[in-house]
Parts: C-alpha cells; sequence; structure tokens
C-alpha cells in the first residue's frame, strides 16, 4: 500500500509538471520534451522516495533486562526518544531480571508481528535460545549490553550486537588509577592492594572489566595484591554492604576499590565515607558508566574516576543497525558486533561530560 500511494503521488508530480513545463524557450522542440520527461522523471522519483520515507515506521518490540538498572534506564529512555521520533511503533518491556520471563516476552512479540526486536538479555547464557527463538521467526534482531560469542551470531544473518568492548573499559579503570600520583600505591609497600565489587559474573562485562582493570596496572609492572572480589550483582545497596564489610575486615589495607559499574561504586562510596575514608587522599574508588550522580562524584572529588559508557551513542547505533536489517542488509559471521568507544571521565574533563 505504502508503495502504490508513493508511485501514484509520483505520477501525479510528473504529470503536473510535464503540463506546467510552456516557459518560452529556443531549445528545439525534441531536447525540450526529452529536458520535460527528465525532470518529470526525476520529480517522482524524488516524491516516491519521499513519500516512503514518511511512511517506513512499523513495529519494534524492545526488551530490557530490568528496568530499575540504572544505566539500562538511560539506555531504554535514549531508545524509546529515537524510535519513537522516527515513527516507529514502539513497545518496552521488563524482564525483571527473569530469563524465562524474557522469553516469554520474545515470543509474544513474535505472535504479535513485530518488523524488528531489540534485545538486553537477562543472561548472556540464555543467547543460544534467544537467537534461534528469533531466527525461526525471521525477525531482525540487535542485541545490546550483553554480548553473545561469534559463534552463537553466526547462526542468524539477521543479527547484529551493538555495545562497548568490555575490556576497554576495564583497561581505561586501571588507567585512571595509573594517572594517579602514586599509580593506587597510596602506603608505599610496593604493591596495589584492592578490592574488586563485580557485577554478575555470568556477565561477559563483569568478567572483562574484572581481568582487564588489573592488568592494565599488571601490564605497567605495578604489583598488585586483590583483598577480596565479590558479586554485587550491579546493585548500589549491594556495592555499599560489600564495602562496608571489606573495610571493617581489611581496613587501611584497601588503597583501590574497583566497581564494575557506578551504581556499585557510589554505594561503596557510602560505605567509604561512613568508614572515616577519603577518596583520594587515603583510597581510590572508580567505576563505569558516568552517571550523572557519578559524575558529580567525580566532580566533587569524592570519585578518582569513572569510564563513560555511552548508553545514547549506543542506541542511536542499535537503532541505525536494526534500520540496516530492515532495509535487507546481513551480517557476515564475525562481522557482527558494532562497537561504540568508551571515554575516561576524570576530575579534568567532567564538565565536558555534564
Amino acid at each position: 500500500m505504502k508503495k502504490l500511494t508513493a508511485l501514484a503521488l509520483a505520477g501525479c508530480m510528473a504529470v503536473s509538471l510535464a503540463a506546467c513545463d510552456g516557459s518560452a524557450s529556443t531549445t528545439p522542440a525534441s531536447s525540450e520534451a526529452a529536458s520535460t520527461e527528465s525532470a518529470a522523471t526525476s520529480a517522482a522519483e524524488s516524491a516516491a522516495e519521499s513519500v516512503t520515507e514518511a511512511t517506513q515506521g512499523g513495529k519494534v518490540g524492545v526488551c530490557i533486562y530490568k528496568f530499575d538498572d540504572a544505566f539500562m534506564t538511560t539506555y531504554r529512555n535514549a531508545l524509546q526518544e529515537i524510535l519513537e521520533g522516527k515513527g516507529y511503533e514502539v513497545t518496552i518491556v521488563d524482564g525483571n531480571n527473569d530469563q524465562a520471563k524474557q522469553n516469554e516476552q520474545i515470543n509474544t512479540f513474535i505472535t504479535q508481528g513485530v518488523d524488528a526486536l531489540i534485545i538486553n538479555p537477562v543472561m548472556t547464557s540464555a543467547a543460544d535460545q534467544i537467537i534461534s527463538t528469533v531466527k525461526g521467526a525471521d525477525v531482525p534482531t540487535v542485541l545490546i549490553n550483553r554480548e553473545p560469542t561469534a559463534d552463537q551470531m553466526s547462526a542468524y544473518d539477521k543479527l547484529v550486537y551493538v555495545g562497548c568492548d568490555a575490556a576497554q573499559s576495564g583497561t581505561f579503570q586501571g588507567e585512571l588509577i595509573l594517572d594517579t600520583e602514586n599509580k593506587g600505591d597510596i602506603n608505599g609497600d610496593g604493591k596495589v592492594s584492592y578490592i574488586m565489587i563485580q557485577g554478575d559474573p555470568e556477565n561477559i562485562d563483569a568478567q572483562l572489566r574484572t581481568e582487564y582493570s588489573v592488568k592494565a596496572l599488571t601490564d605497567a609492572g605495578v604489583e598488585v595484591e586483590q583483598l577480596d572480589l565479590q558479586r554485587g550483582d550491579w546493585d548500589r545497596n549491594k556495592g555499599q554492604e560489600i564495602c562496608q564489610n571489606d573495610l571493617a575486615k581489611y581496613g587501611d589495607q584497601i588503597e583501590v576499590v574497583f566497581c564494575n559499574n557506578d551504581d556499585m561504586a557510589i554505594g561503596a562510596l557510602q560505605a567509604i565515607q561512613a568508614a572515616g575514608r577519603t577518596v583520594n587522599k587515603d583510597i581510590y574508588l572508580v567505576g563505569v558508566d558516568a552517571l550523572d550522580a557519578a559524575k558529580n562524584e567525580v566532580a566533587n572529588g569524592n570519585m578518582t574516576g569513572t569510564v563513560l559508557n555511552d548508553a545514547k551513542g549506543q542506541a542511536t547505533q542499535a537503532v541505525a543497525s536494526m534500520e540496516e536489517l530492515l532495509g535487507g542488509k546481513t551480517f557476515e559471521a564475525g562481522s557482527q558486533s558494532v562497537y561504540v568507544d568508551y571515554v575516561k571521565v576524570t576530575p579534568d574533563n567532567v564538565k565536558d561530560f555534564q
């Protein structure tokens, strides 16, 4: 129907242009006719493209692993704004951190006949099932925030992952510590003693941030000592509890607190302040995401730094990749991941991000 409408309008414009092109000219009649025909054809093509673009919307289903995740709240709001601004009918659902529930939501979207899906998996380990489901329904799909393996994605060529390279974010966290005046060795004993508050250890982002934040130090020749590593599930309250318990147990031995995200880092900050410690004086604290609250703490000197996880940039790229799929593009195995760079946020540049 959209194409028929576009062609009809294009035809009308072409006829109108041909009828109105009667200005005086010394051009031979045959050339004038050719010129008029060419102009009419060009106008028709432009009209067709214009009408098609104006009516290109469709139904998009968006699955978020849980709505009360601070970073994913920013992300889904950006997705909704971009998609609705382009004329898509958007439905966004909360998986409540329950993979079985999200699986049902995906099946419901397919039954409803959505044109595309954008999925933030509850569990990375569920990628095989999710990919099999969307492939069976032949629905173009963009996975976000939690990256499956290249082998898993290769099963379906109408699938792409959009996110950031989690190893980069971990590396940047380590570099934030290396950039301090003592490279994290506050007590001068020749090693950096740290605790690590991890997100979900099943999540590849948590794994890579944990690994590469420390690797950045060791690659620079810094000796490290892990005092504790605890699962915080990306949660502020758990970050506060873990840090509080570790401060009570290890006290001044803790020189650095690594957190896989800002929400846990803000929780850790509450514990640090309650224990009478001072960030950037007798302890360092870094996170990831550059949430507004974290940027404020960096600006106020209460966090050593954070790493911008560009929610808006990723949302923009996710929609762009979705539209490529809707336009017929397929992604070859090994080329199905699209990355948006992280950025280090420090007291020196934090105002650029506020």
